[in-house]
């Protein structure tokens, strides 16, 4: 009886089995999409594009670029949260990630409860830059001409809350000074107007007055990386000049849905550190003057805790609104 009852019950055991294995495919089974809260051609843009190629060869699947502007990357945000948590919507985000949940309110989400940190990806310097024809020459003079005339510096960025704005508010608070903000809709018509004379100093990724300092029409006086920019190695940081472990740069990181698999979670940020150790990658962060950050999703994870602290403690005490 027991023999008889064994295979009776072979043939239904074998047919379950493909029935189990249907209902977890393997990852990835389908494209891939990279949500970027920015327009395309910016940096964020530029680098998801890159990491994106390498991820489509390693994956074996399309990996698809989706532009979601608008909402101070809220919008984003929120069609990356909103997504199931199964490793095909995914996310290159940047500071606004940390700065957004003190800056909008109430809340757009928690970080800790809405997102899986997948993997840092990179920095970008901020730069602080004035017209060439300044007979401000050095970070040292700006500090100067600020402090003999408190608020009688203006400085223009890309915007309320944005990063470089929440960069030179961090920078003030160190160096002991007092400026006036010029917030613009966008980095390129405040450089505009630095090169046409209408503000004193601009603060933007480095990428964006590059073209200009080569034309001789704007002078970087620093960048705010740890160490110095690979497109301006002749400009010190702010930490070199006089403001040790002082840092405000761009960062990128890849994050997820909360929930993502440990194991989608584990290839996802094996595959972004191979991605990373890439000659393409590696150029077109070094193009914007930025260099490759790899490590564990853990990295990302404390990234984003000590920014999200750092931001509130900036946002609250300087009484910062969005645009």
């Amino acid at each position: 009886m027991k023999r008889r009852h064994l295979l009776l019950a072979g043939p239904a055991a074998i047919l379950a089995l493909p029935r189990a294995r249907a209902q977890t495919p393997a990852w990835p089974a389908r494209p891939i999409r990279i949500l970027v809260g920015y327009s395309p051609g910016g940096a964020v843009d530029i680098i998801a594009r890159a990491i994106g190629q390498q991820l489509q060869v390693a994956l074996g699947q399309a990996v698809i670029i989706d532009n979601r502007p608008g909402g101070g990357t809220n919008i984003a945000n929120r069609a990356l949260i909103d997504s199931p948590p199964d490793g095909y919507t995914l996310m290159l985000a940047a500071n606004a990630l940390a700065a957004n949940v003190t800056l909008y309110q109430p809340a757009p989400y928690d970080l800790a409860r809405d997102v899986t940190p997948v993997a840092l990806v990179g920095r970008v310097p901020v730069v602080l830059a004035v017209n060439a024809a300044s007979d401000i020459t050095t970070l040292a003079r700006f500090i100067a001409a600020a402090k003999a005339s408190p608020k009688g510096q203006n400085y223009a960025t890309p915007g309320n809350g944005s990063t470089p704005h929440l960069a030179v508010e961090l920078f003030e608070r160190a160096a002991g000074i007092s400026l006036t903000h010029v917030p613009y809709k966008g980095g390129t018509q405040a450089i505009t107007d630095l090169i046409g004379g209408h503000v004193q100093a601009v603060a933007v990724n480095a990428l964006e007055v590059q073209p200009h300092v080569r034309s001789g029409k704007l002078r970087v006086l620093a960048v705010m990386t740890p160490r110095r920019s690979s497109i301006f190695p002749d400009v010190p940081t702010v930490a070199e000049s006089g403001f040790a472990g002082f840092e405000a740069s761009v960062w990128y990181g890849l994050i997820a849905p909360a929930g993502l698999p440990a194991p989608v979670l584990q290839r996802l940020n094996a595959e972004v550190q191979r991605a990373q150790a890439t000659e393409d990658v590696k150029s077109r962060l070094a193009s914007a003057g930025g260099e490759v950050q790899p490590g564990p999703p853990e990295a990302l994870a404390s990234l984003l805790s000590s920014e999200r602290a750092r931001y509130e403690k900036l946002i609250r005490e300087a009484q910062i609104k969005p645009d």
